[in-house]
Order: C-alpha cells, then sequence, then structure tokens
C-alpha cells in the first residue's frame, strides 16, 4: 500500500490470477512525468481520478482539464457502490474510505468555473500566431506590430487593442515597411479577420485582466491536501487549437515563473494533460521540438506533466521518451494503424516474462491496466497487469447546483469575475487620433481593490492568510517582499510584470510603459517554444 513517499494505485495479478501484489509510484519520481493511454471507455478518466487524488493527499496541487464534466466528482464525497467496493476488495484496499477533496474549478468562458485570462502582451505573437494558423508572412506582421506596440509604449491587453494596433499599422503600412519589411494592407486584413474568427469562438473572454497567477494554482489546505483545478473544457473542446495552445501557454508560464530546484522529495505541481493529441495536431516540427525541451527541463522545477490520450502515436517519440511512469489501458487492434500502437505500447515497457505484453493490451478488462512506474534510482519497474483502484471521491459529475456552491466558497471566489478594462493601447490610438497623431503617453491610475491571498515566493515558506475576517484554510508560499517602483520618463526602459487585481497599485505604472526590455521579460518562454 501507498505511505508518505508514494500513491497506491492498483494491484497486479499474481500468477494464480488474484491480485495481491501493490502498484505505486514514488513521490520521488512523481516529476518525472507520465502517459495514461487507451481506447475509450476502458478506464482512464478514472485513473486520472484516483492519481489526483493521490497526489493531493500528498500535498501536491494538480491542474487537469475535465474533458467530458465527469472529473468534476472529485469535488465530492464518494458512495459505496456495490462495483467500487467489489474492486477495492479485489485490490485489497481495506478500509476504504470515501473522500471529497479541495476542488478550484475554472473556465476560459466563465461559466462553468472562475474565469482564466492572459492579457495578448504574455501570450506573445508567436503562440498567437499558431492559436490563429497565420502565415509566414502573417507571423512577421505580428512580430512587427508587437515590436511596434513596445517602442511606442502601447499596452496590448486585449483582443481590441491588438485590433486597434494592426489598423494603425495598415494606415502607415508604407513607413513601417521601410524600417521592418513588406507590410501590406492585405495581409494585415487577412489577420484581422483570423482575430474575428477567434473571437467568434470565444477567444476574447481569454484575454484581458485580471491574468491568471500561477501562485493561484499551487493552493494548498491547513491539512496539508494540494487543491485540485479543475479546468472545465468541454465546450473548449469546440476549439481544440485554443485549448492545447492555452495549456501550452500555462505549461511555459510555469517554466518561466518557478525557480530550479533539482528532484525535490515530491512534486511542486503536477499538470494533467488530456485529450495530449490536440497539442501536436498539424504541429510543425520545431514547435514539438519545443515541446520536448520544455517537458524535459521543467522535471528540475518541481512539475511533474502527464499526457492523457486515447493512443499512444498521438504523442511523438521525443516526448514519449521524457515519460517515465506509464498507465496503459485496453486498446483495439482492427486496423493497421492500431496494431502499430499496440506494439508500439507494448515496445515501450520493461517486459514481463510471466505474460505476453502485446497481447495483454487487446485482452485488458475495464479498470485493468498494464503499470509501470519508475523505482529506485529511477529505473522502470517491470511492466504488471494491475486492476486500478476505486477512486474515493464521487465517481461521475457534480450537479449545477453543487458547482455553483463550491465556486461561491472557492479562495479565488471575486478574484477575477470582473474584468478589468484599463487604458491600453485601443484608448492610447484613440487618443493619438483625436489630437492629429501627436503620441501622448499618460500612466493609468491605480486599480483600487485587492485578493484575499498572497503571492508566492517559491523559494519560500508557506503562509495562511484570511480575508473578511475569515480564516481562509489556504496555504500558499510567503511572498519577498516588494517596494513599488517610482515612476519613471516615458521613454526610459523598465521591466513589466503581469497585472492583477491585488497588484494594481504597484504594478499599473510598470506595466504602462511596455518597452521592448519589458515585453520581453513578460513574454519570457512563450517566444522560445516556437521560436524557428
Amino acid at each position: 500500500m501507498a505511505d508518505d513517499t508514494s500513491i497506491f494505485i492498483g494491484a497486479s495479478r499474481t500468477p494464480d490470477d488474484s491480485y495481491q501484489r501493490p502498484e505505486t509510484l514514488l513521490l520521488k519520481y512523481g516529476n518525472r512525468h507520465g502517459l495514461v493511454t487507451g481506447a475509450t471507455g476502458t478506464g482512464k478518466t478514472v485513473t486520472l481520478q484516483v492519481l489526483a487524488e493521490g497526489f493531493s493527499n500528498q500535498g501536491v496541487p494538480v491542474f487537469c482539464a475535465d474533458v467530458k464534466g465527469d472529473l468534476s466528482g472529485v469535488a465530492m464525497m464518494g458512495e459505496a457502490k456495490d462495483f467500487l467496493v467489489a474492486r477495492a476488495e479485489a485490490v485489497k484496499l481495506d478500509p476504504y474510505e470515501f473522500q471529497e477533496f479541495p476542488v478550484i474549478f475554472w473556465d476560459l468562458f466563465g461559466q462553468q468555473g472562475h474565469p482564466v485570462r492572459a492579457t495578448v502582451s504574455e501570450m506573445g505573437p508567436l503562440l498567437l500566431s499558431r492559436l490563429m494558423n497565420l502565415s509566414d508572412a502573417q507571423e512577421g506582421i505580428m512580430n512587427i506590430a508587437f515590436k511596434i506596440a513596445d517602442e511606442e509604449g502601447l499596452l496590448l491587453l486585449d483582443m481590441k487593442d491588438l485590433q486597434a494596433l494592426l489598423a494603425n499599422i495598415a494606415g502607415r503600412a508604407d513607413d513601417i515597411s521601410a524600417r521592418y519589411g513588406n507590410v501590406t494592407k492585405p495581409s494585415v486584413g487577412a489577420i484581422q479577420r483570423n482575430l474575428l474568427v477567434l473571437e467568434q469562438q470565444g477567444g476574447a473572454n481569454f484575454f484581458g485582466e485580471p491574468a491568471l497567477r500561477i501562485a493561484d494554482i499551487m493552493r494548498t489546505t491547513r491539512d496539508g491536501r494540494g487543491a485540485i483545478n479543475v479546468l472545465a473544457a468541454d465546450r473548449l473542446m469546440m476549439n481544440p487549437r485554443l485549448y492545447s495552445t492555452f495549456l501550452l501557454w500555462l505549461l511555459s508560464e510555469l517554466f518561466e515563473q518557478l525557480p530550479e530546484i533539482g528532484d525535490p522529495e515530491k512534486p511542486k505541481l503536477v499538470f494533467f494533460f488530456d485529450e495530449a493529441h490536440l497539442l501536436f495536431n498539424e504541429a510543425p516540427r520545431v514547435l514539438v521540438d519545443r515541446v520536448e525541451q520544455v517537458v524535459r527541463l521543467i522535471r528540475s522545477k518541481g512539475v511533474g506533466v502527464y499526457f492523457i490520450t486515447q493512443n499512444p502515436l498521438d504523442v511523438p517519440e521525443t516526448v514519449l521518451a521524457q515519460l517515465g511512469n506509464r498507465v496503459q489501458h485496453a486498446l483495439r487492434a482492427y486496423t493497421p494503424r492500431e496494431q502499430k500502437a499496440v506494439k508500439t505500447a507494448a515496445d515501450t515497457f520493461r517486459p514481463n516474462p510471466d505474460f505476453d505484453c502485446a497481447k495483454a493490451i487487446t485482452q485488458l478488462g475495464t479498470g485493468e491496466a498494464l503499470v509501470s512506474t519508475l523505482e529506485a534510482k529511477g529505473i522502470p519497474s517491470m511492466v504488471q497487469r494491475t486492476l486500478i483502484r476505486p477512486p474515493a471521491s464521487r465517481v461521475g459529475p457534480i450537479t449545477p447546483q453543487e458547482r455553483a456552491k463550491l465556486m461561491a466558497e472557492s479562495p479565488v471566489a471575486g478574484q477575477y469575475d470582473q474584468v478589468i478594462d484599463r487604458e491600453s493601447a485601443f484608448e492610447m490610438l484613440q487618443k493619438k487620433a483625436a489630437d492629429g497623431g501627436r503620441a501622448e503617453q499618460t500612466a493609468a491610475p491605480p486599480t483600487q481593490g485587492g485578493s484575499r491571498w498572497t503571492l508566492p515566493d517559491f523559494n519560500g515558506g508557506e503562509k495562511t492568510q484570511s480575508g473578511a475576517g475569515q480564516d481562509d484554510g489556504y496555504q500558499r508560499p510567503q511572498p519577498t517582499p516588494r517596494a513599488p517602483p517610482a515612476p519613471r520618463a516615458p521613454a526610459g526602459p523598465r521591466p513589466s510584470n503581469r497585472q492583477t487585481v491585488a497588484e494594481a497599485a504597484i504594478k499599473s505604472v510598470v506595466r504602462s510603459v511596455g518597452t521592448s526590455v519589458g515585453r520581453a521579460i513578460v513574454r519570457g518562454i512563450l517566444g522560445s517554444l516556437t521560436k524557428r
């Protein structure tokens, strides 16, 4: 069984066909990434739920996407159903105790969870180009647009800022072409049409302020459990490019903001990437290479990335090689591609002389899987035919009323619900037009308000903070005190940080400048992911 150093996954078969031997995942190697694959209906969601519960109970925050809505049940107490009790007895889970887990719901559309936003400048020109599927020439114009925004101190926060900037560039196409290369009105118009499509698909909800703080997905409770962050992705899946780009952006933000810590005793955060094939569909080779690089390097930041998909062939071999912990549910083998997938999956495991791995993959029942995790010294364990343990929380979705209650009691309730629309490129360009083209630079006034929660110093300890005279029950790393920067002339360079409700008074002046140096810091790793 599991202890303080491992997560109990299930029990593997013994030669007499009973399930006796416990299979665990060592927390020490939880940041070595993982893969959960299998055909539809074979139990991948329950496996994800079991892993999320195990990490949470060990004090590790989790972020995962809920594609079908089934994963939301992790927030509610489980029920003693016959098939669950029977499975608990089969894997010798005694006692079988039910739990509800600390869950924070998120939703890019702000309907089934707290809104998730990022600014246009944080996303950066290269990820935006991927999101809109721009051509090379159009991507070049997008880079020029961000360069001009840096030079002229134009804040790019939401989509109307970018649209206003592109319209301004089209009007100055001849002058800009002389400085940066050919900029044509038809190409700018094509980008604007793509922005309109993105806006109609709901992308406008994602861009704006207050932007998501990484610290808010890395919470723990007073009793030491990690928060399970559930992203409502059922509607988001209607726009798979937005889904994959958002998760890639979030992974990049984690890589950029978290410090190097080597190999911790347990991960700082575990990131489950469901429907992982959407990240790699039609992705250029350079992007796949960058994803491989980030997956490889983010391990030393204490972050584990687990890909969930139907077919192991959905994940490129270079990325597959980085995934140390593997759970393989049943696969079908009717077509040549499916037969190749079975062989690929079987070949990635350390063989077990007791059974034929390729044959077993096609014969696994619902809830069964082939499991191989990293043992001492990071050596893959021999593959075992394993019955996955039943979850401690509810299997299946929660009701809308239960979701609304949990959101009202959430530690981030009220922090992201209200959109902040401060002076940015749209308003600045309107002023320039009204003033006959005079470049008038003004600093936006500080936004009043604040958050009940502290910002993290990822190298520091943890501290509980309460709001409105109530104990919130959540812990987060204590921030390093930071003095507000002194205002400077608009022409002087300064770094730029992300605007949040809690930091508006400190950061408003900083981000209003938007110099080239500042933008480089804000975008950080995002540019490196897709830089050709």
